[in-house]
């Protein structure tokens, strides 16, 4: 799970380690040139290659010897995807014929790494697809092979000019030591290859950079292990690489920040045991299930060629699991009896994991088999331990999944997947736990629900409480390996007083989908009386639903045919029940306020009502529930931050609405508009909500038995929470929208309007020539600061104009729009009611306080 900026760095990342690279669906060129020597860093060793390549020996090929003259009776061999031997202190590759030209994918991940890295050892450092094939000269290449564009029929003229057009890189070449046994295939020397700095089998130059690390010192540099298995070969390197002193380590290649302290390498060099997985993909792709955007997968596309086309066509298709019936059972699935799938999908839980938390972590996976039995499987999802004395697993082996535990403060999970890019088939995960995730969960909890879980309130839960936190944090975890991506939207179809009505939300869950960021029911009130079963998120209607969509059976000829029974059984699904609805929050829309993280139910204003109630709940007893013995108030300080920024989220949730507009992805076959606009009595409600809960100064927050022992008096949390608020309400990005949308829609919420209830709430103390305190002064000083660079953008720091759809570009023409009329409209009239109420304003400070009002627009007004 992660925090709102995190969660970006995982989607940018995409959560899911998403590969680039694919596969090619051409005939290679019949003379490949010979590859270019690889730049060598300063003051490093070049590892020893075919001809100037990566890879091998320096010296000229003189051709294949005989096999028993390479794979002598010395040889130690272990037979697999590739027969490896190792001859003295040389590895070979023999690679049979079946398995030339085969896409093969690699990855590469950490073992082990130098102290205070902030990458750990499970976690991917590199992926790429290669292919091994004959190259003219005695020679083997390796290339890294990219999927852009195919063309399936090879009988259509087009066929032709996808093939002319494409040709993927030789990363290595190397010599032909022999051919295989019984001249199957062709043996290969590695062992400079693997012991070298090869980006296919390494650090790509990006997470170097980020590492901070130099060229490779090969004399530090070796094999560990090559073992081969049926389907795949593990390659163990150290690896060995200058570093500066002063730069250290300074950035982890993860989606998500480390908080450790950089290690300086005070040897001048960063050691890192590194894993190299080849495994083959299936010769035949596996049948593809095209995406569909109102069902939250995650997708892969390339573009497609075909001579019936006038226009080119992308295949997109969805990233999951190959999950078929036993060949006996194929009918029965098909009838819609349940049946075991033929190959079941397994994870394993890190031997390294506190032994207490792996009985939940594996509950967190099984919880998925409720949702495979919607797709007509049982048993089709499970959890396992680590067997611990099995010499023949590797936690590194790319055949099997794993929760990799690991060691560090970051407050994170993250849940990637390895997929054939040809079809989308998930090959294998390694999900990534680390330790300080009890941290994160046990701040949420604390928040969210200590007004009525008496369990939370403390600082260290017992175990039960936060083994069942670990458990839902590893099912959503789960579901993102399983192809599934957030679903920010499911929270909002559960009505806010449903989420107070015991039976029901004990029964159905506070939200739809465990792939929502709708954590915890900080709706329930104390005398609601609900339980916990109330208050977690579990697998709901949503996610068996995805789940169904994505795995069950559909009856169709081929993938178009089944891509429309699908979209078809999604509009009746939908009609039945509004619950499965996914939305548009991962594709970019962060207008729609039905789609946010951390929300709960279908009125912000109500639920954040609720919420806000609660944190004061919690605030008057805040500093007993955090009290422990030698405490210096770090618990106080850390919870009440947490409860700041609770109470921030309830204000984002609520701002959301204003100027927003509803996104509703829909085919042609279904009624009713994409594009909605918030009603604005919704958008009035949301600012009338933010007048009362953040613009009058909230005194909840300002408790002087608590500030005064964890708050410097020199700065205040409730100022910046109100003016980052003001700031969001007047961003130019918001006040386009309004602009615009009253140009489309009747009875829009128009920017003169929206100015006015702002005001009147802003400048609230003026009619009645009531004291204005600290908070509101600044708060009104920021108001016309603010609309003030609306006006007079050139003396800010870059004017930008909005499009209806929420693009940012860079201009000053906000100038040119109804923007600046209203604006300065507005300021004028603002100037004119404050220099009349100031010239007998009782309070000599807040006198004050609207004489430089006053003064500053005049300046704005008439800046010469």
């Amino acid at each position: 799970m992660q925090t709102a900026l995190i969660l970006k760095r995982m989607l940018l990342f995409t959560v899911l380690v998403a590969f680039s690279w694919q596969a090619e669906a051409q005939r290679r060129p019949q003379n490949p040139p010979a590859p270019t020597p690889a730049p060598t860093a300063p003051g490093t060793t070049p590892a020893q290659v075919p001809n100037g390549g990566p890879g091998g020996s320096r010296s000229a090929s003189t051709g294949p010897k005989p096999y028993n003259e390479v794979i002598t009776a010395k040889a130690k061999t272990t037979k697999g995807l590739f027969t490896v031997h190792k001859v003295d202190d040389k590895y070979y590759f023999e690679i049979p014929d079946s398995i030339l030209g085969r896409d093969i994918m690699a990855i590469t991940r950490f073992s082990k790494v130098a102290g205070g890295a902030g990458v750990y050892g499970g976690e991917v450092a590199n992926q790429q697809v290669v292919q091994f094939e004959k190259g003219p000269d005695n020679k083997v290449f390796l290339r890294v092979v990219t999927l852009i564009s195919v063309a399936n029929d090879s009988s259509q003229p087009i066929y032709k000019a996808v093939r002319n057009s494409n040709v993927d890189p030789i990363a290595a070449a190397f010599d032909m030591k022999s051919l295989g046994k019984d001249s199957n295939g062709v043996v290969i020397d590695v062992t400079e290859f693997f012991k070298g700095d090869n980006q296919p089998v390494s650090l790509n130059a990006g997470v170097k950079r980020r590492l901070s690390l130099g060229g490779l010192a090969s004399d530090r540099s070796y094999i560990e292990t090559i073992k081969s298995y049926p389907i795949n070969t593990e390659i163990r390197t150290v690896k060995t690489f200058t570093a500066s002193p002063t730069s250290g380590i300074s950035l982890t290649p993860s989606p998500f920040p480390s908080s450790s302290v950089p290690a300086a390498s005070t040897a001048g060099a960063v050691t890192l045991e590194m894993n190299t997985s080849f495994i083959v993909l299936p010769k035949l792709p596996a049948k593809k299930r095209l995406f569909d955007t109102r069902v939250g997968y995650f997708a892969d596309d390339y573009t497609v060629y075909s001579d019936e086309q006038q226009k080119v066509e992308q295949a997109n298709f969805i990233v999951r699991w190959k999950l078929e019936p036993k060949p006996e059972d194929v009918e029965k699935w098909k009838r819609g009896e349940l049946v075991e799938p033929a190959k079941p999908i397994v994870y394993y839980i890190d031997p390294a994991t506190p032994k207490k938390w792996r009985p939940y972590l594996i509950q967190g996976i099984n919880d998925w088999q409720v949702a495979f039995e919607k797709a007509g499987f049982k048993n089709a999802i499970m959890g396992k331990e680590w067997p611990e004395n099995d010499s023949s697993m590797s936690l590194e082996d790319a055949r099997f999944s794993v929760i990799r535990y690991f060691a560090s403060d970051i407050q994170n999970a993250y849940g990637p997947n390895a997929h054939d890019p040809r079809s989308g088939e998930i090959i294998e995960s390694h999900i990534g736990w680390y330790h300080n995730v009890m941290k994160l969960v046990h701040d949420w909890y604390f928040v969210q629900t200590a007004a009525v879980d008496p369990g939370a309130r403390k600082m260290t839960f017992d175990d039960d409480l936060m083994g069942n936190l670990i458990r839902f944090v590893s099912s959503h975890e789960v579901g993102h390996t399983l192809g599934l991506r957030h679903n920010m939207g499911s929270s909002s179809k559960t009505p806010v007083e449903k989420l107070r009505d015991k039976a029901w939300v004990e029964a159905n869950g506070h939200t739809a989908s465990i792939m929502d960021y709708a954590r915890f029911n900080y709706v329930a009130q104390p005398e609601d009386n609900i339980g916990r079963a109330g208050l977690f998120p579990r697998i709901g209607d949503y996610d068996k639903w995805a789940i169904e969509w994505g795995y069950g059976y559909v009856p169709g000829k081929d993938e178009e045919e089944e891509k429309k029974v699908l979209s078809k059984k999604y509009n009746e699904r939908m009609a039945q029940n509004p619950r499965i609805w996914f939305g548009t929050y991962e594709y970019g829309n962060t207008a729609d306020p039905r789609t946010q993280s951390e929300d709960l139910s279908d009125n912000a204003m109500k639920a954040s009502e609720y919420g806000i109630k609660n944190l004061k709940r919690i605030m008057t007893n805040l500093p007993q529930y955090t009290k422990e013995e030698a405490d210096h108030y770090e618990n106080l300080s850390d919870m009440y931050r947490a409860i700041a920024t609770q109470y921030n989220r309830y204000i984002g949730h609520v701002s959301r609405n204003i100027g927003g507009y509803y996104e509703t992805q829909k085919t042609v076959e279904q009624t009713g508009d994409v594009y909605e606009m918030v009603p604005k009595a919704t958008q009035k409600e949301a600012v009338s909500f933010i007048q009362k809960n953040v613009f009058t100064t909230p005194a909840w927050m300002l408790d002087k038995d608590i500030m005064n022992k964890i708050a410097s008096p020199a700065s205040s949390q409730v100022s910046s929470i109100q003016d980052a608020t003001l700031g969001s309400l007047l961003s130019t990005v918001r006040l386009g929208r309004i602009v615009n949308m009253a140009g489309r829609y009747d009875n829009a919420y128009n920017l003169d309007e929206y100015y006015s209830d702002l005001k009147k709430g802003i400048f609230s103390e003026i009619p009645a020539k009531a004291k204005i305190d600290q908070f509101r002064r600044n708060l009104q000083k920021s108001y016309v600061e603010r609309m003030a660079a609306l006006v007079n953008p050139a003396a800010t720091s870059g004017g930008i104009t909005i499009s209806f759809g929420g693009a940012i570009t860079p201009s000053t023409d906000v100038m040119k729009s109804d923007i600046s009329s209203v604006t300065r409209a507005h300021l004028i009239q603002l100037r004119s009611e404050l220099v009349n109420a100031a010239a007998s304003y009782p309070d000599s400070m807040s006198r004050y306080h609207l004489q430089d009002l006053a003064e500053r627009i005049k300046r704005a007004l008439d800046p010469k």
